[in-house]
């Protein structure tokens, strides 16, 4: 009998349980055990929580720790192009042999009881993590933070909760305040917890929730300021300033991440747990890489396609992304902009729309997804927005009817991950 591909182990995992999100810890719990409870023989932990940019700012925490010569096991969602992306073993990605195994003795533990997709993977990662030496493990949330599978660190090395924002409402809540207690779940009884910029209503319910378990925080604009002065990234503490380069990845967002960053850094170092010197803190800024965050496609079949027109990619999907987003295009030289934007219905479309400004939009929908809105729902929601729109078939047809009009035009293609996944795996 042939051995079976990790696509097929994960095809097989999405029938254990009929819902794709179900928050609850208690089927996790049930079998960590049954595995040998890998969560307890991991690395250091960084925990981190939050809206936008959990992914930006692991990858810079990942940058740092490998500038200072050390290695850090990664866990993110939802991935790109293929499942490999969600789970790195000491910086590489997971070999197809390494993830089928992991995934085998999950499912198998499991014995057909149910649990949810995102359960049994990142039960998977957490076993590949304690079978492989690195000197740190980076988690993502998934979703919210207290009920996410992700959560089950009892004493990580540092918490982090980056910007909150309303998003994920039917499952986190309805305020602001809801949605930040939830996030607010990773925090633990005594670990240091590194916080980003925040609305008063998320910053009240976070700082709360740490004073309540006793864990020191160190908070944006109260331990730790973080500035672009001059083409440079300046960040201060109690301890003194730093003048690094600007981040690699785009945008004043990302200069907020950074300094996430840096503090983070900067408190391992001071606690002792590993020497992080400015070495390390200009590495986090200048070598992070994040596919889908205003990146720039520049090989492939639809590059090709554009011509000399430039092909732009990010993955941001909710109304402060969208903000994130028209700050971050005012910091490339001026072009004409078309949007292709393909949008779920679980998101606010014209929230996020609303803060970018470009000549046109033509939306499409998000292949393979019965989630997607339609590209005439996406034209309804993009002229609220106040922006002109039209449908097109696909990305290929809509860049060929821009160039045809604009040949010298910057294309974004945005509005949703599980689009700039698509796009990745297609333009190969």
């Amino acid at each position: 009998m042939p051995e079976m591909t990790s696509d097929a182990l994960l095809a097989r995992m999405m029938t254990l349980h009929p819902k794709i999100i179900d928050l609850t810890l208690d089927r996790v719990w049930d079998l960590l055990e049954k595995v040998g409870n890998p969560q307890n023989s991991l690395p250091p932990v960084i925990h981190i929580a939050g809206t936008n940019g959990k992914g930006s700012t692991q990858a810079m925490f990942r940058a740092g720790i490998e500038g200072a010569g050390m290695t850090a096991h990664a866990y993110t969602s939802p991935h790109l192009a293929r499942f490999h992306e969600r789970i790195r073993l000491a910086g590489e990605l997971i070999t197809e042999d390494a993830l089928t195994q992991v995934l085998d003795a999950c499912y198998d533990a499991q014995n057909g009881t149910p649990i949810t997709y995102f359960e049994i993977t990142t039960v998977a990662a957490l076993v590949a993590f304690a079978r492989t030496p690195a000197d740190y493990t980076l988690l993502e949330v998934g979703l919210g933070g207290r009920l996410d599978a992700t959560n089950v660190i009892d004493t990580p090395a540092l918490t982090v909760i980056t910007p909150v924002s309303m998003d994920h409402e039917g499952f986190l809540g309805d305020t602001l305040a809801k949605i930040a207690a939830e996030k607010a779940g990773i925090i633990k009884r005594g670990v240091p917890c590194i916080v980003g910029p925040q609305e008063d209503d998320a910053l009240e319910v976070i700082e709360a929730r740490a004073a309540a378990l006793g864990a020191p925080c160190l908070i944006y604009g109260q331990h730790w300021h973080v500035w672009e002065e001059r083409g440079r990234l300046i960040f201060q503490d109690e301890h003194g300033l730093l003048d690094l380069p600007l981040p690699a990845l785009i945008g004043a967002h990302q200069v907020q991440n950074a300094g996430i960053v840096i503090a983070g850094l900067r408190h391992l170092a001071r606690s002792g747990a590993a020497k992080f010197d400015d070495n390390a803190m200009e590495a986090a800024v200048r070598d992070a890489t994040w596919p889908a965050r205003m990146q720039r496609l520049r090989t492939g079949p639809l590059v090709e396609l554009a011509g000399a027109a430039e092909v732009w990619l990010d993955g941001g999907h909710n109304p402060a992304a969208g903000h994130a987003l028209a700050e971050a295009l005012t910091r490339l030289p001026a072009k004409p902009l078309h949007l292709i934007c393909g949008m779920l219905n679980t998101k606010d479309a014209a929230g996020y729309m609303t803060p970018l400004q470009a000549e046109h939009l033509h939306a499409i929908a998000v292949p393979d997804e019965a989630a997607t809105l339609t590209p005439e729902q996406t034209v309804e929601a993009a002229t609220r927005a106040g922006l002109t729109a039209t449908t097109a078939t696909d990305a290929a047809s809509a860049i060929r009817e821009i160039i045809t009009h604009t040949p010298d035009a910057r294309i974004l293609i945005c509005g949703s991950l599980y689009l700039a996944g698509y796009i990745l795996r297609e333009n190969g």
